[in-house]
């Protein structure tokens, strides 16, 4: 009786509590060394239990119950967007559950894999495991429309000069790479040749001090390539609405004169102002010509706005909803607009519309009928093409190697975004963390506007150049940018994962085969 206690608390408690605690090597805590204890003893299980049994239920379970445990404890904050509006709480205890159970079945199915393999303290079951996460965790980048977030490689976010090499190898990549580096105390602490373990110490710490020293010296020699603007500067507008008054009518004209206000607009000053995502929720593109007057009183024709709003299309006598970014003039007059291309399942589209409707369901933002995807995204060109920009709205910007492929003749991406959804939670650091990632893979300085979220500027190194963080209101100014080449991950993009996944399997056989 206790034997089989003890055997349940082993195969089903520990993967859950070892997918909790890893949890905290991600943002805002950012405590990679747990790593390098949760996933050699996620290993370690494995390999105990090929000895005493080949169950494919119980392999499986074990990283299903490790991803459970993990995303349980790092995505309960989708929830809080629930709670705004009556018709979605009785959903609450349903959706904190079973997202985490779904997600949790991308590492069951994992740990099933690399079950059919014959485990063993040893590099090549390492490199075996370390491959199949990662190739797993590429197709959830894919798979039903794709939800890349909180990648195990999201650990070394705030050590700056180790990402450096996204630039070369992106962010899948990277992710391989990392598993194969916190699996390492596998051998390090088994293995009984002392002279090998120490070895393998050393080798890890040189690899570590390498990549940490490439890094630095990259930021170093980048930094000779800030330029200025000439004639022009920026304001990231960050009002911080809340999320409630969304739900309130007719107090547009307060929201309005408050983003006017904060954006303190100089006529004399040639400026470009980015408001954020979600500002004006309740407001699109031809509601917002009733304030003309209000813009046209405080703007000048020196300046430009860019805004997130929602506009429409008539298709075939029927209406398309869009959440767009508009850049206008001071007139409000339209300039150009994009319609977001990737659109979150239940809060921008409702799946299955026709048949939820009946039953009085709705997508969680703003508003009842479905937003549309586009499926275009070019550059946006301000100011007689002496400003472009690549343009993401909100968690667009997760999406390593889908950004600028043959977008590459800018320097900017502008991401606005509307992080009220994720509440007082880890949630908005999580979102923040990608910007990061996604600055050093392209080679592009972000410019970062949320509403109740982290807006920023980032240059094309990853380098938070000026922050506001979730709870702080106010505006930041951009005088300057860093101007780099296209990276070598901005040319080839996930491409180079594949070579990567082909490197590996090519060492998994050439050990084998040595072996043999």
């Amino acid at each position: 009786m206790i034997k089989n206690i003890n055997q349940k608390l082993y195969y089903y408690l520990l993967p859950f509590l070892l997918g909790g605690i890893t949890s905290f090597s991600l943002p805002p805590y950012n405590f990679i060394f747990i790593n390098f204890f949760t996933f050699t003893t996620l290993l370690f299980i494995l390999i105990k239990i090929q000895k005493k049994t080949n169950s494919i239920w119980l392999n499986f379970k074990i990283g299903w119950l490790f991803g459970i445990g993990y995303f349980l404890s790092n995505v309960y904050w989708i929830v809080y967007a629930l709670t705004f509006e009556d018709i979605f709480k009785p959903f609450i205890p349903f959706a904190l559950i079973l997202i985490p159970f779904f997600l949790g079945l991308f590492y069951g199915v994992t740990t099933l894999v690399v079950s059919r393999f014959k485990l063993k303290i040893n590099f090549s079951s390492i490199l075996i495991f370390s491959l199949v996460f990662s190739v797993i965790e590429f197709f959830r980048g894919f798979i039903l429309g794709g939800f890349p977030w909180n990648l195990i490689v999201y650990s070394w976010t705030k050590y700056l000069n180790s990402l450096q090499i996204l630039s070369l190898i992106g962010t899948y990549s990277f992710n391989l790479i990392s598993i194969t580096i916190f699996l390492l105390p596998l051998l390090i602490i088994f293995k009984k040749n002392l002279r090998f373990r120490i070895s393998l110490l050393i080798f890890l710490l040189i690899v570590l001090i390498c990549n940490n020293f490439y890094g630095l010296l990259k930021i170093k020699k980048n930094e000779a390539l800030y330029s200025k603007f000439e004639d022009f500067k920026i304001k990231i507008i960050s009002p911080k609405i809340s999320i409630d008054r969304f739900f309130e009518l007719n107090n547009e004209h307060i929201i309005i004169d408050e983003l006017i206000e904060l954006s303190n607009p100089d006529i004399l000053q040639k400026t470009i102002f980015i408001f954020p995502e979600g500002a004006l929720a309740g407001v699109n593109l031809n509601d917002l010509k009733n304030f003309k007057k209000k813009f046209y009183k405080k703007f000048s024709d020196k300046h430009t706005i860019i805004m997130g709003i929602n506009t429409y299309k008539k298709i075939d006598n029927s209406i398309k909803i869009y959440n767009s970014m508009v850049v206008l003039d001071h007139k409000l007059n339209l300039l150009h607009k994009y319609n977001k291309n990737k659109l979150v399942p239940f809060g921008e589209f409702l799946p299955f519309e026709k048949f939820l409707k009946k039953i009085g369901l709705k997508k969680i933002s703003h508003g009842y009928q479905s937003f549309s995807a586009a499926k275009k995204r070019e550059l946006i060109f301000i100011d007689n093409k002496n400003f472009n920009f690549v343009p993401l709205i909100c968690y667009e910007i997760i999406y390593s190697g889908k950004i600028t492929s043959k977008l590459n003749n800018t320097n900017f991406i502008i991401n606005i975004s509307e992080d009220g959804w994720f509440g007082n939670s880890i949630g908005p650091h999580q979102h923040f963390s990608h910007s990061i990632f996604r600055a050093i893979e392209e080679g592009k300085n972000i410019i970062r506007s949320t509403n109740n979220g982290i807006s920023a500027y980032i240059d094309s190194d990853g380098i938070v150049l000026n922050k506001l963080e979730s709870t702080q209101k106010g505006v930041i100014e951009i005088n300057n940018y860093k101007k780099l080449d296209k990276t070598f991950f901005s040319k080839f993009g996930n491409k180079i994962f594949f070579y990567f996944t082909l490197i590996y399997i090519s060492l998994i056989f050439f050990i084998y085969k040595k072996e043999r």
